[in-house]
């Protein structure tokens, strides 16, 4: 999602830094989604739940501190990181209820 937005930044005249930031942030955040995923799970890991979970509630923080610092130090820069950065949140979350609910259920 966030590499096909590059060609609409280039075409618009919208700075490129600052889709270079959110795709930096997206792929930072998805890499750190599938460590989270690689942990073990279940009732006997308890451990790794609470990290799992506290990572995952973290994973926002961790996007959106730098998106406010970069805002604050160049507005139309970090304007346009941080729209496309939700843009592409909204996409992959909608997406994922549609995976999600529309799968049949297991037995």
């Amino acid at each position: 999602m966030i590499f096909l937005a590059l060609p609409v930044f280039a075409v618009a005249g919208w700075p490129l830094k600052g889709w270079a930031i959110a795709a930096v942030l997206w792929v930072g955040a998805e890499v750190f989604a599938l460590v989270l995923a690689r942990l073990p799970s279940g009732a006997d890991n308890l451990a790794a739940a609470g990290m799992r979970g506290i990572g995952t509630t973290s994973r926002a923080l961790l996007v959106g501190i730098p998106l406010v610092i970069v805002t604050v130090s160049n507005e139309s820069v970090g304007i346009a990181a941080a729209g496309l950065y939700a843009v592409a949140f909204t996409v992959e979350l909608a997406v994922g209820l549609v995976t999600y609910f529309g799968a049949e259920a297991k037995a």
